[in-house]
């Protein structure tokens, strides 16, 4: 093994976990490590004081450019737009704090960012790289980065989920769900929501979803009871939380992730669209050294 293969490989889980936090997309975060692994290969090593950081900002320099072309995509996605579920092992779990920022509910959040915003919030506070680092990686001075820095983490602090749930408080509110899907438990469903709960449901257009967001409890148990009782349910660990993934004639239909607070539902994801689904048939290698 090259000694540029050997340093890109020990590093490779985290360059895919960066990819992934910036982008939504475990599809285009390999596409960022293939584009990073091709400019890897052309640098001196001798002039690379830190390989880890030096990697990093060649991939966040690539997902920055994929970013800006995703959200021109996104304006014209059909219905709402949701990230890409990932299959999770139990030790992104065990990472409290890189389980909570590829959640759902955090991943919509640093949605609502701009590129630039998310690069630094993500390379700061999920990867305490240093200012210095992270302005060569969006080619910025640093006073602008701890600028940026000190925007982004105001706009987070605002919109991110007030409490952090355990596992196994995801856990066991999921399998209650669950019991409740597969029995009709109707009443069940609605004590298990809260009043003003908000669903999001992404087909992409490709498959039946519905197009606009579903608030309430009642509207969303009433969505919630059309799944044919001939559908399978399974709890597995998605983008470090327990979630539920529907099967329907032993076909893959969907990821139904949640956001819990006060052990009741206040969001409900599920990702319909095909082209999404393709990363929760084996468990993603993630990590943030």
């Amino acid at each position: 093994m090259s000694e540029h293969t050997e340093i890109f490989v020990a590093h490779r889980n985290l360059l895919f976990t960066v990819a992934y936090e910036l982008l939504g997309s475990a599809a285009d975060a390999e596409d960022v490590l293939q584009e990073t692994w091709l400019r890897w290969t052309g640098v001196d090593l001798a002039s690379v004081r830190e390989p880890r950081a030096y990697l990093v900002q060649i991939a966040t320099r690539q997902a920055l450019t994929r970013l800006r072309t995703l959200r021109r995509r996104k304006e014209s996605y059909v219905g709402p737009w949701l990230p890409e579920p990932l299959l999770t092992a139990p030790d992104v779990a065990d990472d409290v704090e890189l389980a909570e920022s590829v959640s759902m509910a955090m991943l919509l959040v640093l949605e609502t960012l701009t590129p630039t915003e998310r690069a630094v919030f993500v390379l700061r506070e999920v990867f305490q790289l240093e200012y210095d680092e992270i302005a060569a990686a969006v080619e910025k001075n640093v006073a602008a980065v701890r600028q940026i820095a000190h925007r982004a983490r105001a706009h987070v602090a605002a919109r991110r989920p007030r409490e952090v749930v355990s596992p196994a408080q995801s856990r066991q509110v999921l399998t209650a769900f669950q019991r409740a899907v597969e029995t009709g438990d109707l009443q069940g469903l609605l004590d298990m929501l809260a009043p003003d709960v908000v669903m999001l449901a992404d087909g992409g257009g490709v498959v039946q979803a519905v197009k606009v967001p579903i608030r309430g409890a009642e509207r969303v148990v009433k969505l919630l009871s059309k799944i044919p009782a001939a559908a399978s349910l399974q709890l597995v660990q998605i983008n470090g939380y327990p979630a539920l993934i529907l099967h329907l004639d032993n076909k893959l239909d969907a990821v139904l992730a949640v956001h819990i607070e006060n052990n009741l539902i206040t969001g409900l994801y599920a990702v319909r669209n095909p082209a999404k689904l393709s990363a929760v048939s084996r468990p993603a290698a993630m990590s943030r050294s």
